[in-house]
């Protein structure tokens, strides 16, 4: 199969240099594009199905088409790649930032003209050193040869971008806190409306992407949607995908695969199965802030629509394997510590309702559970539920936890009635 985001990356450690990747036809989608009305290559972008990759599964044309366009849009516009991966067991952005920084410049460049912005951003988080140094590699060469700065090949268009390392805040991740951070305020989620496409990064038209969305636009522009289209297994949701897998599998790692591979083989096949001596007992498909699946859904089509219709998110697509050996309630524990140690308090059932529940949690796995306690942790995750906060994180860090207790609550009520964790005898 064809590997359009990792067919050339490097494997010794280094990342490839300008020349490298013009040898591999880079920026050739980039040429093709300054050739091409802006609005067309927002249309060829929503004809590929092309889904946002950082989570949410938004189309990313119909996310380019909001922004207004012509002589009556408020200027300047800007382009920003959210490149501040935290979610618990993600790491498929790492790989694309360290190993083909010109890819994600290309990619954000075409989408810059599309949007007719000027300025764009790379928003890093900041433990990733090595992808610092590859990005800000790549932009000096981009400067040197044309591709970035002033009449861009000749184009007569302008577009100044700079990287921005995060100071690493889980918040950062959400599009509107992550704005807040680059005008050097607090990361705090903003309320919608208005959206960023209307009013964003200081009060100008923005959009936001994910690193792997804006990796896969050159190879659309190159090669045409049908082609991206084909790539995948799902219908109407085009190209390929980097899924993960962590946890006691036989060979953790990063594949990129055709959207829509099944989970059972990204399991069974490319990492390998279970490890000798334990059994599978269910997974996060897409990170620490997705529902639970279990061996009913091994089956289950590794796609955005797939996925939600047996009850989880296809997230980042990383998944976190939980095993026959692992106390379900200890991993909860871990991550609802984090969740709430990474909010940013700013809404009542977030900056509450997350301790609380971390807390509940820490007694249960300690022995000093109740079964009152299920009805208040099944509280939470209603009163945490979409819709009662001011941004997805307590949202996503309830999906965990309101499936757990469903498909694992023989577990919260042995920890109960034993008085002990059963994993810890």
């Amino acid at each position: 199969m064809e590997k359009p985001l990792t067919e050339h990356i490097k494997t010794d450690g280094t990342w490839l240099t300008l020349t490298e990747y013009e040898e591999t036809g880079g920026y050739q989608g980039l040429r093709k594009a300054l050739s091409m009305d802006p609005l067309a290559i927002t249309k060829l972008v929503g004809d590929s199905g092309l889904k946002g990759r950082g989570g949410a599964g938004f189309p990313t044309g119909k996310k380019w088409s909001m922004i207004p366009m012509g002589k009556d849009a408020h200027y300047p516009k800007y382009f920003v790649v959210n490149a501040d991966e935290m979610e618990p067991g993600s790491f498929k952005d790492r790989l694309l930032l360290e190993t083909n920084p010109h890819q994600i410049i290309e990619g954000a460049i075409i989408g810059a003209f599309a949007i007719e912005a000027n300025f764009s951003f790379i928003f890093l988080r900041w433990a990733y050193h090595k992808a610092a140094k590859a990005i800000t590699q790549a932009l000096q060469e981009a400067y040197e040869v044309g591709y970035l700065g002033k009449n861009i090949l000749g184009s007569g268009f302008d577009l100044e971008m700079s990287l921005h390392i995060s100071v690493g805040r889980y918040m950062c991740g959400e599009e509107t806190a992550l704005l807040n951070a680059l005008e050097g305020k607090r990361a705090i989620p903003r309320a919608k409306p208005p959206y960023p496409v209307v009013s964003g990064l200081f009060g100008k038209p923005t959009i936001v992407n994910n690193v792997e969305t804006i990796c896969n636009v050159p190879h659309i522009l190159a090669k045409g949607a049908d082609w991206f289209m084909k790539l995948s297994k799902s219908e109407g949701e085009g190209g390929t995908k980097l899924y993960g897998a962590s946890g006691r599998v036989k060979n953790p790692g990063l594949w990129e695969l055709p959207l829509g591979t099944t989970l059972r083989e990204i399991l069974e096949v490319h990492a390998g199965g279970m490890q000798d001596g334990y059994s599978f007992k269910g997974v996060l498909p897409g990170g620490g802030s997705t529902d639970f699946l279990t061996d009913e859904h091994l089956d289950t089509p590794m796609d955005f629509e797939s996925v939600q219709k047996v009850g989880s998110r296809m997230g980042t697509g990383t998944i976190i394997v939980l095993d026959d050996k692992t106390c379900p309630i200890g991993m909860l524990r871990s991550l609802e510590h984090f969740f709430a140690h990474e909010s940013c308090g700013w809404c009542t059932p977030c900056r509450e309702g997350l301790p609380w529940t971390a807390k509940l949690l820490d007694a249960i796995d300690a022995g000093r559970g109740k079964m009152k306690d299920l009805e208040t942790l099944e509280f939470h995750t209603k009163y945490m539920a979409p819709g009662n906060t001011f941004c997805a994180l307590a949202p996503g860090a309830m999906e965990p936890l309101q499936s757990a207790l469903k498909y694992f609550r023989y577990d919260f009520e042995k920890h109960i009635h034993e008085q002990k964790c059963p994993w810890k005898s």
